[in-house]
């Protein structure tokens, strides 16, 4: 492998990942190509992460624990994205090529990052990638969680210093992980994932809220998103189909209707919702011409 000239930091907003935090921990520490510096921001945990995180600081000097003190429930999204914030001021001063948002339940292979970046240095206008992340189903066995060609996975997300900059970071909403791409767009950068660049992801989605909770919340994302229509009502019906059966689809349309009659403000610019249908409408046309062609055989 050629070795890259990279430098980087790290800002994982954690609370009460005892259980999965030292995955995180020795996945960066064995990295091949470190990072600068590792701001772990503890939310107001209950359990013993930051003790946890205090103890591998102290062996590696760029691990850096700073503590928001925040009681209660953190909402998904916002609360992520203000503690990702918190740590971010720490930042002044210091001169990186690359900033990632890394979650506190992922684990990966020694040269995740060092590959990664290869990527980046391979074409100038990616500005905003991330690999692939498995979860384990329960057969025990680890699958691919699909996304679309143009998302980046929220959980590790790496973005160039000068694409962060331009799309003025990470808005501190649900949905912003839509939203940065979405702008990054607008500016002219791609974004995307690369499939042979793997994560272990240790909490499925939704098992910190619940599975109700979440779709609510992803109903409300697509309005806030201002998300095709079209799109939206062909993602409710193929809900349906999935647990929480026809529940979790109710949710997600409750989720929507409830921003709309409370006639939430739209995250996106004109340009950016523009491009967001775009995209929706090739998924869509995409999955029609993959349903065609399986009734055809």
């Amino acid at each position: 492998m050629i070795r890259v000239s990279t430098s980087y930091v790290i800002i994982s907003p954690v609370r009460d990942e005892a259980n999965h935090i030292e995955k995180t921990i020795r996945s960066v520490i064995a990295q091949t190509l470190k990072p600068l510096l590792w701001i772990i921001v503890d939310d107001g945990s209950m359990d013993h992460t930051p003790e946890i995180i205090s103890r591998y600081a102290q062996d590696h000097l760029f691990i850096k624990l700073v503590r928001t003190r925040q009681p209660g429930v953190r909402q998904p999204g916002s609360g992520v994205i203000r503690a990702f914030n918190y740590g971010y001021a720490d930042l002044k001063g210091i001169s990186y090529d690359y900033i990632v948002k890394l979650d506190g339940d992922l684990s990966f292979d020694a040269d995740y990052f060092e590959k990664l970046f290869q990527r980046f240095h391979i074409d100038s206008r990616v500005g905003i990638a991330s690999g692939i992340y498995l979860e384990q189903g329960r057969t025990g066995v680890w699958e691919e969680v699909k996304m679309p060609y143009y998302h980046a996975a929220g959980a590790c997300k790496v973005l160039r210093r000068e694409c962060f900059k331009q799309i003025d970071g990470f808005i501190a909403t649900a949905g912003w992980d839509t939203v940065d791409e979405m702008r990054a767009m607008a500016k002219g950068w791609r974004t995307g994932h690369f499939s042979d660049l793997r994560m272990r992801h240790h909490k499925p989605e939704g098992s910190g809220i619940g599975m109700m909770r979440t779709s609510l919340m992803h109903g409300e994302i697509y309005y806030l998103t201002s998300g095709n229509k079209l799109f939206f009502l062909f993602k409710l019906i193929h809900r349906i189909g999935s647990k929480p059966y026809l529940l979790g689809s109710l949710a997600l349309l409750a989720g929507y209707l409830r921003a709309a009659v409370m006639r939430k403000q739209c995250l996106l610019t004109k340009e950016e919702a523009s491009i967001y249908h775009t995209l929706l409408r090739e998924r869509l046309w995409t999955q029609a011409k993959s349903l065609a062609s399986g009734l055809i055989l």
